[in-house]
């Protein structure tokens, strides 16, 4: 199994929404942060989203007020609820995961899920 399974990625006409959900493996324990990223063509990749353990968020302020993160503490789930989108939003989306155990820190990324608005 896939340490992170993206799902919510699809096309979308301006003005549009779309929620991203990425999930986990069951494997993982000690999550400290879930997140996205996205990366468009001939850009370099940026930070979305991200949200602690603690529940502390953070956000791009291209995407401050349109988006929201979420993630219900009995699952280890993250939400992206994508709101008012834009030609702009077109990217590939990447759920990120930090996890700390005995032995380390350590991360993971998804492999991406494709969001294409039209104007």
């Amino acid at each position: 199994q896939a340490e992170l399974v993206e799902s919510g990625g699809g096309l979308v006409q301006a003005g549009g929404s779309l929620r991203l959900s990425c999930t986990a493996s069951k494997s993982i324990y000690g999550i400290k942060s879930m997140g996205w990223y996205r990366q468009a063509p001939d850009k370099q990749r940026e930070l979305v989203a991200t949200i602690t353990a603690g529940g502390d968020t953070d956000y791009a302020t291209s995407v401050e007020g349109r988006f929201s993160i979420s993630k219900p503490i009995t699952e280890n789930t993250v939400y992206l609820q994508m709101n008012d989108l834009t030609p702009e939003d077109t990217a590939v989306y990447l759920c990120h995961v930090e996890w700390d155990i005995r032995r380390g820190s350590f991360e993971s990324w998804g492999h991406g899920t494709q969001v294409t608005v039209s104007s």
